[in-house]
């Protein structure tokens, strides 16, 4: 299909800036995620991440259209873990005493339902010669998590070892903000090929205790930066993206705890079937490079990662002299290793700036004797 017609270059760039806006993550994206942000057991102390893997998708790199952008997001996920991620978990949360040496046989499950909302301000002025964006994020939601089954070992006495055995069911939930996440990018578009760099942290300031199951804030702050590339043919309505990114945690106060370095790898493609409707996929890769440390680590190097696959469909619309985005996405996790695994799933809606209109050419006149 030739949308050469249906979809100009200018409304092109308009589309891509709504679709990079609701889908980063400043957290990183946030998303991102953005980050970071919910405690909803993605990886690293206690397999709860920063990144929230998803956080960018189709068009990431793409030009915006300067000005103000509102993007809502709502966010479910729904996922489980074995005995590795329970056992991490109820260390964290004071239930295994560092005098008992303990395995776990058990399950978790978490269901977690978030609002993020995000302002972002494209610049108008060029910076380095890239446009430049700033957002800020912010998340309130809610976070039921439970955990059951069977602690065994051995525990440590002035007496010597005895033999430990205990059944715990645990069950948490808690609702409220979560943190803040700031983000600034810069953007490069040459023709079809397109190019973006980010940074992006966690501000700690949401609903967090240590002692506590679920969480919807982290914990500690963190710095994510990365890059990606977008290539679009507005002509062909092909589209394909991709954003690498790495987070650097800072240590949990609280627990004494620090998670190594992150990395994280969000991916979109997808075809333009219309100036108005955009189908494809979505995908995330997700590996921790470094090992945790910290004198509240007693788990020991837990390394995680996970990854991810599904379908989405967006569609455009006029809104007064705005220009409004829905996007729907969803998530399979597959290959996950100490952390939980599930689904996940997105509703996206943005109000931007809309592209100006192609300039009129003026008729001329033929004059003839």
């Amino acid at each position: 299909m030739n949308i050469k017609q249906a979809l100009p270059l200018s409304e092109a760039r308009g589309l891509g800036g709504v679709t990079m806006r609701v889908t980063k993550a400043f957290a990183a994206i946030a998303f991102a995620a953005f980050a970071s942000i919910p405690a909803i057991a993605l990886a690293d102390e206690s397999g709860i991440s920063f990144w929230i893997p998803g956080m960018f998708g189709s068009l990431a790199a793409t030009p915006q259209q300067p000005g103000w952008t509102a993007a809502a997001i709502y966010y479910h996920t729904s996922v489980s873990a074995g005995g590795d991620v329970a056992r991490a978990r109820e260390i964290q949360i004071g239930r295994i005493p560092a005098n008992l040496t303990a395995t776990l046989n058990a399950n978790l499950n978490a269901s977690v339902d978030l609002g993020l909302l995000n302002a972002t301000y494209v610049f108008a002025t060029p910076v380095l010669g890239g446009q430049a964006s700033a957002t800020l994020m912010g998340i309130y939601g809610a976070n039921t998590t439970t955990l059951n089954g069977l602690v065994t070992g051995t525990l440590a006495t002035p007496l010597g070892s005895i033999p430990f055995s205990r059944f715990d069911s645990i069950s948490d939930s808690v609702a409220g903000f979560g943190d803040l996440i700031p983000q600034f990018a810069l953007r490069w578009n040459a023709g079809v090929n397109n190019y973006m760099t980010y940074i992006t942290g966690d501000i700690p300031v949401g609903a967090y205790q240590s002692s506590r199951l679920a969480n919807i804030g982290l914990g500690h702050g963190a710095i994510d930066a990365g890059g990606g590339y977008t290539y679009f043919n507005p002509q062909t309505g092909h589209e394909l993206s991709g954003v690498l990114g790495f987070t650097y945690n800072f240590k949990n106060t609280d627990t004494q705890y620090q998670s190594g370095v992150d990395m994280h790898f969000d991916w979109g493609a997808s075809q333009f079937l219309s100036k108005q409707v955009q189908v494809g996929l979505v995908g995330y890769f997700y590996q921790q490079l470094g090992c945790d440390s910290g004198s509240g680590d007693r788990i020991g190097c837990f390394r995680s990662r996970v990854g991810g696959i599904g379908p989405q469909i967006g569609f455009i619309f006029p809104l007064g002299d705005k220009q409004g985005y829905l996007n729907l996405k969803g998530y399979k996790e597959f290959a996950a290793e100490h952390r939980p695994e599930g689904w996940n799933a997105w509703v996206t809606f943005a109000i931007s700036p809309a592209a100006p209109p192609p300039p009129v050419t003026p008729t001329k006149h033929v004059i003839t004797k």
